[in-house]
């Protein structure tokens, strides 16, 4: 009962009387009181590079319905992501393109074309997040580093070079350059026009190879073969003989006709 009287009092101390009308008394709601900020107001997020190209076209965003009637499955399944409609992962067949290889497998190719999405959809998420961040993020495949080494900085040199048209053919270079290591090489091609001697000698000698009664035979090669094939058949030779100075061959049956075991000869009885 004690506990009952305190109670009301701190509960009427919050409530302020807003006066009389028609003859009841109206009261106000505790009074607001408004206290500073401790960290300052979030800036708002920069515009992406959709969202900026958005911007500029006119494009608006247009919302649709998540869920859209699948006529084959007769029912309402979502647009996107899991269980969605007209899902092509679900298809049990694949038709095979005209200009496709008929031994490649489909299945494996549209895996492959998804993960790539997938990538290059986090690579273009983590772009945004660093323009934001107002972070310079490689074009290649170089990553930058707060100290690089010998190797980082060649590299780095030689995909600055090669970035021309000419293929770095007219930079200059610097004093005591090295060149790259494990440099791919450029592929060089018959030209189009022009003296056709030295594709004529090629064809040429294609043909007479084909045409040959006696096929072009790899001396060393054929020796080389002949040799591994003694050598061979000389360890399997070895292997059934056993090794000399050793009992190679199986205990014999210490058994007599009647299927009895014959007893040891005596070794005390050896010397009388």
């Amino acid at each position: 009962m004690d506990a009952g009287h305190f109670w009301p009092g701190p509960f009427f101390n919050l409530i302020v009387l807003g006066g009389v009308k028609d003859g009841k008394e109206t009261c106000n709601g505790p009074q607001l009181h408004f206290i500073p900020r401790e960290k300052p107001v979030p800036k708002r997020r920069p515009p992406t590079r959709w969202e900026e190209f958005a911007r500029l076209k006119g494009i608006r965003k247009k919302k649709k319905t998540n869920l859209v009637w699948d006529k084959e499955q007769n029912d309402w399944r979502r647009r996107w992501g899991y269980k969605r409609v007209n899902d092509p992962t679900k298809e049990w067949v694949i038709e095979v393109p005209e200009s496709a290889d008929p031994n490649e497998d489909q299945f494996a190719k549209r895996a492959t074309a998804k993960k790539e999405r997938v990538a290059k959809n986090e690579l273009n998420r983590l772009r945004n997040i660093a323009r934001s961040l107002k972070i310079k993020v490689p074009t290649l495949r170089i990553t930058p580093a707060s100290q690089p080494s010998k190797s980082e900085l060649s590299k780095a040199i030689h995909v600055a070079k090669t970035s021309t048209a000419s293929v770095g053919k007219f930079q200059a270079k610097l004093p005591k350059e090295k060149e790259l290591r494990n440099k791919a090489k450029k592929r060089k091609f018959q030209p189009l026009i022009g003296d056709f001697s030295a594709e004529k000698q090629n064809q040429l000698e294609l043909l007479k190879v084909m045409a040959g009664k006696k096929p072009k035979l790899d001396l060393p090669r054929a020796v080389n073969g002949q040799l591994r094939e003694d050598e061979q058949e000389q360890a399997a030779k070895r292997k059934k003989v056993g090794p000399k100075g050793k009992k190679g061959h199986k205990k014999q049956n210490q058994k007599d006709g009647k299927g009895q075991r014959r007893k040891p000869a005596n070794k005390k009885g050896r010397g009388k």
